[in-house]
């Protein structure tokens, strides 16, 4: 790239012009991020730059330190900041020299452009997902179907016969022959003879040239464009000659070329008013073509050849840019037909009588991304206060909620096989990762795995949740059992699953579970039954259902009841048996419809016992969000939250005050639950909760949701297909993203939510309490942390032993932390001093400290003195020096030795005899060698 065009590349906005930019967020066409200086510059700003580098004699070299750059810069050109020039100084002197001249800053500036035309390169050249073959019921090659043109239409396109009746069967066939003596007067054939009896093997009418396209396989005439003049019944044609003939060809009209598919495997180019020759030819297929078809948008085109090889080519350099490797059929005698849905970038192709599907995959966009994968999932650790998140590539980032920089990252964690969820234990220092290689690890935040977790027994599963508990962990995903794992296992590094109790209650794979203490536990599965669990006895008592409920009492009780006032319009009663059950609901639903994909517990209503409102939240196929009473086997509340979008995905606060919900397309919707289904209800409600906020930070499914606070700000952390993770909060504050070059503040632009001002000073006063527990003697249990499932030391000697750098205490997780927040609530209460007219004056201030209540303190009693304080003197006065007694100098050694150390004095004898035996052999030793070898010589 010559450095001329390079400046042409980086032309931007006039000279003093500011570019458009915003803060920080998601990046849209309308917000663009703040353009860089030097992408700002324009060719005459780099003419001013260079005659100030350029010197009074050719042999020098002119060099500028940063302060004077900046300066100079400021005044040459005449728009820009001194700290924009210094930060294009910093970017450019690499070495950190001090100086710059001419040559860094042009190498600089073309090594940029570089990059940029680099990504520009790798938005034009698509990314394919995986060739899917679709499922077809043809048996034979399949043909092309081609439409027919008429010239009136005004009921139908053939007139029906005149002696027809209205009830007799509506259908009318048409002959050839009709068509040919002029009998249907609403259209006319048109014929010509220029192929000469070649088979043609592909004909089509082009509305833009208003012709008819034709080829076939013979070198002359292989293809014959034919039009009709309005004022000639005859049709005009010209030919273009292709030797050994052509497969199949395509118009672009915007380009006005013609793309045939040559036998001789090459693809020609043709300007359909020269036909002495073609206009382009593109080289690369090693067999013959047999199909083509034009990329109008991008001004590309694909040719398949009969190798199984298909080819991307760019027209305007007539170059293969792409060669696209998929699992082709490999049949020799192939009919490929093509046809490009360039509005969802879909390319199908036939294979005699197989239909093949290659999709793109979504474009690579100027948006910041934070995994170079798609993200499967994303969780909050509180104690740390990261984010964690795992990709389909088997790699974990950590990122701070504050700042969105990244920590660390392990790559590799479960080989090349996907990261399909992960979880977290109860003190939230064991890391948790699912994958699709039938695997479960549990990791500490150094990235040690200490334990591995068989879940697929050797073979391939989908995991979609894990469920960590006290003493068990469930898995749940790609069957229709649940899968244990039990805290006794512990003490291996390899961990066996066991039998759940229950047995299998579900008709279809359970998706999701959710737990309520003490013991109740809920799955959700494809079929969209809910099963109540005993977690304690591991058998299930109970089944819901959008449309019934049954009661399990044993394995032939399948007797479903109709919910109480809760249920859809359906026929007749559901049948005795599960077969006539599934059947019918297979009937009404479409399949996957009802599907539960999320369920939650709503652990902050205390009081729905009592009132018999909503305790559990389920979420799935339909982008229906509904609301249960599991004391009373109730469906209370539906509402579609996502419609015509299929399976939606949500996540709840802890205290149980908002709903998100996040569907296909990338959309986000925040709900006000606060005050939804508080109490028990005879008949279902349908209205939705008041929707605080929708948007669209992600351009593809929703893949994980989370919800966290932080600072009083309630959090909303989203992550996505398009390998972006966002965060933002309830009210409306802008859309970040997580490995943005531009860190963020979350108390600069962060807003809490438009609350009642009581109901926020409540939640205030209680995140005061939470961060500042002051507990008395009675209540100091609630101090002691939680053991861990995965933390738990166990007797045997056989204990997998963790490093002592390893075990970090990382914090305290409260037992029973909505017990502990209201005890220690009334406790401040009791404590605080209310102001009164008859007390001292007091101050009361908000904030962390706003519990504690100063006042005017109580004059001290008259404290009589210790003696040491009245009489000094008498306890630290110095005492006198006293002479010191003289130490008597010691002998010289000299003096006192008496004979000279040898060995004889220093070992004892046993040792200098053996000493002397072994010297003594080994002289006689070496003697005896030294006579052989001298008479080997004689």
């Amino acid at each position: 790239m010559s450095y001329q065009n390079a400046l042409e590349l980086n032309k931007g906005p006039q000279p003093g012009s500011k570019s458009p930019g915003r803060a920080g967020g998601t990046t849209t066409d309308k917000e663009p991020c703040p353009a860089l200086l030097e992408n700002q510059l324009s060719v005459d700003d780099f003419c001013k730059i260079q005659n100030a580098f350029e010197p009074s004699e050719p042999c020098q070299t002119i060099c500028m330190s940063r302060e004077e750059f900046m300066q100079r810069m400021t005044e040459i050109v005449g728009w820009g900041t001194k700290e924009e020039y210094g930060e294009l100084f910093d970017k450019v002197d690499v070495a950190q020299d001090g100086f710059i001249n001419w040559d860094k800053l042009t190498s600089f500036m073309l090594l940029a452009l570089y990059e940029k035309d680099e990504r520009a390169k790798a938005t034009v050249v698509p990314q394919w997902k995986d060739l899917e073959f679709l499922p077809v019921k043809h048996k034979d090659t399949i043909q092309k179907v081609q439409a027919i043109a008429f010239t009136a239409a005004l009921i139908s396109l053939f007139e029906r016969p005149a002696g027809a009746h209205e009830d007799e069967e509506a259908t009318v066939t048409i002959s050839w022959a009709e068509l040919l003596s002029g009998y249907h007067k609403c259209c006319y054939t048109l014929e010509h003879n220029l192929h000469h009896g070649d088979w043609v093997r592909q004909v089509t009418y082009n509305a833009s040239l208003d012709a008819i396209i034709s080829s076939t396989t013979s070198s002359t005439n292989t293809v014959v464009l034919a039009w009709r003049e309005k004022s000639r019944k005859h049709l005009k044609m010209t030919s273009f000659n292709v030797a050994e003939g052509i497969h199949a060809f395509d118009y672009h009209s915007q380009l006005n070329l013609i793309a045939t598919a040559g036998i001789n495997n090459k693809v020609c180019l043709w300007n359909p008013y020269v036909v002495s020759k073609p206009v382009g030819v593109l080289w690369g297929h090693s067999a013959s073509v047999i199909a083509v078809q034009f990329f109008a948008a991008r001004k590309q085109l694909f040719s398949f050849s009969k190798d199984k090889v298909l080819r991307l080519w760019d027209i305007q350099y007539q170059l293969s840019i792409q060669r696209i490797a998929c699992s082709f059929p490999k049949s020799q005698d192939l009919r490929c037909l093509f046809h490009f849905d360039e509005a969802h970038g879909r390319l199908f192709i036939s294979f005699n009588n197989q239909l093949a599907l290659l999709a793109m995959k979504s474009e690579a966009s100027t948006r910041v991304k934070s995994h170079k994968t798609a993200v499967t999932c994303v969780l909050y650790n509180s104690v740390l206060k990261q984010v964690i998140s795992s990709d389909v590539g088997s790699t974990v980032s950590f990122w701070m909620i504050d700042t969105g920089q990244k920590i660390k990252q392990f790559t590799g964690c479960h080989g090349n096989a996907e990261i399909s969820t992960m979880a977290l234990d109860a003190n939230e220092t064991r890391l948790l990762t699912g994958s699709t290689d039938g695997t479960i690890k549990v990791w500490d935040f150094s990235g040690y795995c200490h334990h591995t977790l068989n879940v697929g027994r050797e073979g391939v599963v989908d995991i979609s949740q894990i469920l960590v508990l006290k003493k068990t962990i469930l898995v749940t995903g790609w069957e229709r059992a649940i899968t244990v794992f039990r805290l006794q296992n512990f003490n291996h590094f390899f961990i066996q699953p066991e039998k759940w109790k229950g047995g299998i209650e579900h008709r279809g794979d359970i998706l999701c579970a959710a737990f309520l203490p003490p013991q109740t536990l809920v799955t959700g599965s494809y079929d969209g039954e809910i099963v109540l669990w005993n977690n304690s006895t591991e058998k299930a008592h109970y089944v819901l259902h959008p449309d019934y409920q049954r009661l399990l009492k044993s394995k032939s009780d399948t007797e479903p009841q109709k919910l109480l006032g809760a249920g859809r319009s359906r026929s007749p009663h559901p049948g005795p048996n599960q077969a006539a059950l599934g059947a019918h609901s297979l009937e009404t639903h479409t399949e996957g419809n009802d599907a539960v994909v999320g369920l939650h517990f709503l652990e902050a209503r205390k009081t729905t016992a009592k009132t018999g409102g909503a305790n559990l939240v389920s979420c799935g196929g339909s982008g229906y969000v509904r609301f249960w009473d599991t004391r009373k086997k109730q469906l209370l509340a539906e509402f579609l939250a996502h419609g015509g979008v299929g399976s939606i995905i949500m996540s709840t606060d802890k205290s149980n005050q908002y709903l998100a919900t996040g569907d296909l397309d990338g959309q986000l919707k925040i709900w006000d639950i606060e005050e939804y289904c508080l109490n028990s209800s005879k008949s279902k409600i349908t209205q939705a909760p008041t929707l605080i906020r929708s948007f669209r930070p992600h351009e593809d499914q929703t893949s994980s949701l989370e919800m966290c606070k932080l600072g009083g700000h309630l959090l909303i952390i989203s992550s996505s297909a398009d390998c972006s993770i966002c965060v933002t909060d309830v009210c409306g504050a802008s859309v970040w993203i997580f490995g943005q070059a531009k860190h963020w503040q979350t108390e600069n632009w962060f807003s809490l939510p438009k609350r009642d001002t009581n109901l926020m000073k409540s939640e205030i006063q209680e995140e005061s309490i939470r961060e500042i527990p002051l507990l008395s003697k009675r209540e100091s249990w609630l101090d002691l942390p939680e053991h861990s499932l995965l933390d738990k030391k166990n007797k045997d000697d056989t204990t997998f032993n963790v490093r002592s750098s390893e075990v970090i205490n990382l914090g305290i997780k409260y037992k029973e932390r909505n017990i502990f927040r209201k005890k220690t609530h009334n406790l401040y209460n009791g404590e605080v001093m209310q102001k009164s007219p008859a007390s001292p004056k007091t101050y009361c201030y908000e904030g962390a400290f706003r519990s504690l209540s100063i006042g005017a303190l109580k004059e001290l009693l008259e404290v009589k003195k210790p003696a040491f304080l009245l009489d000094p003197e008498t306890y630290f006065r110095e005492k006198p020096e006293e002479a010191c007694s003289q130490i008597p100098e010691l002998p010289l050694l000299s003096e006192t030795l008496k004979a000279v150390f040898d060995e004889k004095n220093l070992f004892p004898k046993e040792i200098l005899d053996r000493e002397r035996r072994a010297k003594q052999l080994c002289q006689e030793t070496s003697s005896e060698v030294k006579i052989k070898r001298n008479k080997k010589q004689l």
